[in-house]
Order: structure tokens, then sequence, then C-alpha cells
């Protein structure tokens, strides 16, 4: 039995909560969920609780019906989001963890950790304790392993993950590592399950060699019940009839765990294959089925490596995997940031100077819209996300201090660019710090019990029905416009009829406590918006892959073409150019250009100046 306690109850009031449990002889575990203190009960069988459930300041009671009790995804219950320093596993981004399987030597592991925090790893992996097969492998490095992963550490900025294989060493690898691992061997050792449990360290569990999802999952059970709820669960293969690879990895354990548990769950591709050529393409399945993260073995001379060196992959390998990766998470709606872990503290670090406050971030729209969403996936919980009712409302609050940051939308794989938003750039001394790209999926939303054909009316943002013309079209409906889509969705709540419905994001469905009556509506599945982040000034000191130019050229044959020239001389990528109309100077015209490049760095230097000399104006809006 879980009991959901009233949102801002009082000590006081929860204390005789826990009085009243005791002198019934129940023991009680509390934790904390989206922002709600819950209470995990051990009852007897038979028992009565009548005088538990009438208790003032309880809001719910949920009963689940296995011994599942901490790790069940039951009604109410927000995924769990485990953080690692500033690593957040279970959200909005994809966390990848790389690095060898033992740590070597010290040289061996600062140049690999160098290696994968450039490719955009934000977790270091690597074993100082080894349990093996034969007692004459190598075995690892003991402590002095452990110690060589707190230098990564420190230089790096990277958390580390390590193996622990005996309760005895819990004490002494607390002490050196942000997350302690519990291998497949160990997955039924309750002694360590509940060593882990009672220590504060995040613990990564992983799948049996032939564990079945419920006993890994009671073996998470464990871990919870001692405590500790920063679990993250890690399917790395089970063992098959099949002697082509090492293991099988279960990608379908994936959505079956997401579903029956609130822990977020990492796959390690190396370990299932145990084959070099076959770990990004499982890598890449994995994601597509709905992990939270990753766990691959890199090493820089996987030839000499003293363990797993054929399912490592090389450092060049394993930037081409985060690539792809980078391409397929917004596909299921989440990211790959390479810039994590320095866009975090650089965050962290503004806000003691914000007089105590959280950074903040504005957007256009309400909760629930694509823009609240690229604001949050982000930036994170680390800034407060604020609506703004105008994109000239973003600038002006960002100029004036008032916003860190804002949101504003860019350009759409359908429709092109948002001109209002890049003459806004163009007119405001502020500059593109960052962007990020979603997939855009709309819904039809209704009241539970509306079906899609009670409904007679639809309400939604005109543009929002344009890219969902095939399905509207074929239903004859009243289509009403509103300022955005989240604004339909609380229009549609507002009339309580099973005729009204909205057509929007899920997340708005979410938002407003709605039910979705259909799912993926509009019109081309390859349907994406690329949202740029602005500010006063660049949001990382580190060095930057794209920049956005805007620049004029005199009214002559060949003009445009002298300044391509430039670019293809320097070696640069365009990734777009656009020319947009000069704003009272009729067929005169500007271009816009995204380029790979840092476009303030000493090397683009000579490009710049060179661009300079043919153009009648040049100004860069943003290095990210």
């Amino acid at each position: 039995m879980i009991l959901v306690l009233e949102k801002g109850i009082r000590a006081k009031q929860k204390d005789a909560i826990l009085r009243v449990l005791k002198t019934e002889g129940v023991s009680a575990l509390e934790f904390a969920e989206g922002g709600r203190t819950m209470l995990s009960l051990k009852v007897k069988a038979g028992q009565d609780t009548r005088a538990i459930e009438a208790l003032p300041g309880i809001a719910k009671i949920m009963t689940l019906p296995t011994a599942m009790r901490l790790v069940a995804h039951a009604d109410g219950r927000e995924p769990t989001i485990v953080r690692v320093g500033d690593v957040e596993v279970g959200g909005e981004n994809i966390v990848v963890i790389a690095g060898p399987c033992a740590i070597e030597s010290r040289e061996q592991a600062l140049a690999i950790a160098a290696e994968v925090r450039k490719y955009g790893a934000v977790l270091f992996r690597g074993g100082a304790f080894k349990p093996r097969s034969s007692p004459y492998s190598f075995q690892g490095l003991g402590e002095e392993g452990l110690k060589i992963l707190a230098e990564v550490r420190a230089k790096t900025g990277l958390p580390v993950v390590s193996e622990i294989t005996s309760p005895s060493h819990a004490r002494l690898m607390a002490r050196y590592v942000d997350v302690l691992q519990v291998g497949a061997r160990n997955m039924q050792n309750f002694e360590l399950l509940k060593c882990v449990g009672r220590l504060r360290n995040p613990v990564l569990l992983k799948r049996g060699l032939s564990a079945t999802i419920e006993e890994w999952l009671m073996s998470a059970e464990y871990v919870l019940s001692e405590g500790n709820s920063q679990v993250m669960l890690c399917e790395r293969g089970i063992r098959t009839f099949e002697p082509y690879t090492r293991n099988t990895l279960d990608v379908s354990a994936i959505p079956v765990v997401k579903r029956l548990t609130h822990l977020p769950v990492i796959a390690d591709p190396s370990h299932a294959t145990g084959i070099r050529e076959k770990v990004s393409p499982m890598a890449r399945a994995a994601v597509a089925a709905g992990a939270d993260g990753l766990m691959i073995e890199v090493h820089n001379e996987p030839d000499k490596a003293r363990s797993d060196g054929a399912q490592s992959l090389l450092p060049e390998q394993f930037g081409s995997l985060m690539r792809d990766i980078y391409v397929i998470a917004p596909v299921i709606g989440k990211q790959l940031d390479f810039d994590y872990l320095e866009k975090r503290r650089t965050i962290a670090r503004r806000a003691p100077r914000a007089k105590r406050r959280k950074p903040k971030a504005v957007y256009f729209g309400r909760i629930g819209t694509y823009s609240h969403k690229a604001c949050v996936q982000f930036f994170g919980p680390k800034v407060a996300a604020q609506a703004a009712p105008s994109y000239q409302r973003i600038f002006e609050q960002v100029k004036s201090g008032e916003a860190d940051f804002g949101v504003i939308p860019l350009e759409s794989s359908l429709t092109g660019s948002v001109h209002q938003t890049y003459n806004l750039l163009l007119e405001y001394d502020l500059r593109i710090v960052g962007d990020i790209t979603l997939r855009i999926i709309y819904d039809l939303i209704g009241h539970p019990g509306t079906t899609v054909s009670t409904v007679k009316r639809v309400y939604s943002h005109p543009e929002v029905f344009q890219q969902c013309r095939e399905f509207i079209e074929r239903q004859g409906w009243e289509l009403v416009a509103t300022q955005d889509a989240a604004t339909a969705v609380k229009t549609v709540k507002a009339r309580r009829g099973r005729t009204a419905a909205a057509v929007a994001p899920r997340e708005a469905a979410a938002a407003y406590r709605m039910a979705v009556l259909e799912r993926g509506i509009e019109t081309n599945p390859r349907n994406y918006t690329r949202f740029g982040i602005i500010g006063a000034k660049p949001l990382t000191k580190g060095p930057r892959r794209k920049s956005t130019l805007i620049y004029a050229t005199e009214d002559r044959p060949g003009a445009l073409l002298e300044t391509l020239q430039v670019f293809a001389a320097g070696g640069i990528n365009l990734v777009k150019l656009e020319s947009r109309p000069i704003d009272g100077k009729p067929w005169e015209y500007m271009f816009y250009v995204d380029l790979e490049a840092d476009a303030e760095s000493k090397a683009f230097r000579p490009v710049l100046e060179a661009l300079r000399a043919k153009t009648d104006f040049l100004k860069i809006l943003g290095c990210y």
C-alpha cells in the first residue's frame, strides 16, 4: 500500500500519521515524487487498514497487486529522474555512459575519457574490480583503479560509474565513484542489493544472464526497499541458444519495462553483442525502442585491451554512433545534447548572480505547446520556464534582463523559415546561443469518453489545422481558431462536452488532464521545427559548431557567387542559404546563412575578413 499525502502537508500532521502507523505495527518508507510526499507501507496479510485510510492529510491510497510496491508504475507516480551530479537520467535527454571495460592505467583512462567527452558522453564507465569467469584473467586494479576514476572526474568533469562486487567494498567505492553498478552476475546477490540500497549513490542494476523481467524488477525492489530510490535498470542482453552473438539484446524488454516501472532504462549493446560491428546497430535500435540512455564500451587500443576489447568501439566509431543518435532522438521526442554538461554547469553558475533565483527562459504560448517543450528539453529543471504573449515580448524581456534566455521558432521542415523571428534577430542586439529540433506530432484531444464520431467542433491554431489537413477534411468538422494549440485544449476543457475537441501536442493533453482521442493526425510525419535559443551573451565558453550570419551584397551580377566562393575557399560547409527582402527596400534582399563553423573563432577570421570585403552589410546572429 502507498499513501500519497496532500500537497503542502505540515510536518506536524505527517508526524501524526507516522505515529498512528507505528501504533498499528506498520512500517513505512518515505519518498517524494512529483513534489508530493509518499509513504510505502508494509502491511501484513489480512490486516485491518481502515484506521489508516481514515487519517487526515492523505490525498490518495494506492494498493499494488504485486510484491513490486516501489518499482511499479502505478497511477499518480511520475517517472523517476536519477540525478548524478549535473546529469539527469530518465528526463528529456538521451544519456550516454562510455569508457573502457576496465581501468588499465591512468594514461589509458584519461585519454579515453577525453575522447568520449568530446563526442558527447556525460558519464564515464570503467571497472576497478572485475568479476571474471577465469580466476587467471585480469581482475582490475582495485583501489588504484578507483583513484584513477576520481582523477578522471576531476580533470574532465564526467561523473564516473564502476561495478561493485562485494559489500565489503561499499565504503571504499562510495568514496571514489558516483554511480555503483551491480553487474549481471550479482543481480540476485541480495546482500549486495541491500548494501547499495543503504548507500546514497545512484545504482545501475544490470539484468542477469538468464533473468526474467520480473526477477530483474524484484532485484530493484530490494534496493528501493532499503531507502535508495535512485536506481537505473540496464538491459545488457540475456543468454540464449544463439551462438552468433555473445548474448541476445532483448530490445522488446525496453518498452515492457518502461510500462511496468517508473525507473529509467539504460541499454548496453556492448555486452549484449560482444562484437564491435554489432554495437552501433543495436544501440540505435535501443534508442528507437525507448531507452533513456546507453552504456557503450570505448577503447583507444581495443586489440590491446585487457578486458572485452572485441566489443569496444574506437573513439571515432563512438563519435559516428553519437551523430546517429543525435538524428534518431527527436523522432521519439528526446534529444542528444553534445554540450549537455557544459550547458548545465554554466546555467548553474549564473543562478547565484541572478538574485538567488533560477535563470529564466521565456517562450511563446502556454504550457503544452512545442515552444514550451523546446524550452524544457533544452534547459531542464535548472531554468524557470515562463510564457510570453508574443515573439517581440520575448526579445524585449531578454534585452532588458528580465529574462536570461528566449526560445523562438526559426524554421519548419514543411513551411520554411519563421520570418517574424528572423526580422527580430536583425532588429535586436541579441544572439542565437543554441538550437534544438523537435518532431511535431499532433493528436486529437477531448474529454474522456469522447469519440471521433461525437465531435462536431474542433479548436486549434490555423497553422495546426493546415498541418493536419487530410485527417480534418475527412471529418467535416467546424473549425475554430485559437491563439495556440494549448489554448485550444484549455478551451475544450472549459466546455465540458463530448462534441468539442482540440488538435494539439500530447503534452497539452497531459497538462490539462484530457484524453487523447486519436494519435498522430498530422499529414506529414517528417514534420520538424527548429527552435533557437536567444541571449545577450554566449551560453558556453567551449568550441561552437554552428553559426548564423546575415549579409547583403551589391546589386550586380556575380555578387552572391563571390561570397559563396569565400566559403568554398575556406572549406566551410553551408547548411542553409536563404534570401529575404530588405524591409522598406523593394526588390532588394539579404541572405541568411547557417554554416558549420565558429564564425567568431581565430581560425574563421580570414574567412570573415574576406566576406566583409565582398558585402555591404554583415552581422553575426550567433555562434552555438
